[in-house]
């Protein structure tokens, strides 16, 4: 049995790019509204990769598990800022649309990955 390697796995790269496109969103934001949403907002995209990527280089599958948990909590926490932006008129409606759905896909994907952590290698949950 062989793993995939992290880069194929289609739940990380789809958060990867939900990340860089959260960044591309908040960087022309002014500083008021980088420092306190902005930031808040990066952190917690980032960190949904961040997590997987942790508990994929994680010895036993439980670790792993645990780690896909906290991704999951920052995905929740991603949509927890979106929705402020969004409901704070800083983000238009169809950025606010385009990017909910990506999260609620990854959502999703990432609780397919979830379950497969300890019975098979990673797939590439297509």
């Amino acid at each position: 049995m062989s793993y995939l390697p992290l880069d194929e796995i289609e739940v990380y790269q789809m958060v990867m790019d939900i990340g860089d496109d959260v960044w591309e969103i908040v960087i022309g934001w002014d500083y008021f509204l980088k420092d306190t949403i902005g930031k808040q907002f990066c952190r917690s995209a980032d960190s949904i990769s961040a997590n997987i990527a942790e508990g994929y280089g994680r010895f036993h599958y439980n670790e792993n598990r645990n780690f896909c948990f906290y991704a999951r909590g920052s995905l929740l926490e991603s949509k927890t800022w979106l929705k402020k932006a969004h409901k704070r008129k800083i983000i238009s409606d169809d950025v606010y649309s385009a990017i909910l759905e990506k999260l609620s896909r990854c959502h999703l994907k990432l609780n397919k990955y979830i379950k497969t952590i300890g019975k098979t290698p990673p797939k590439n949950d297509k």
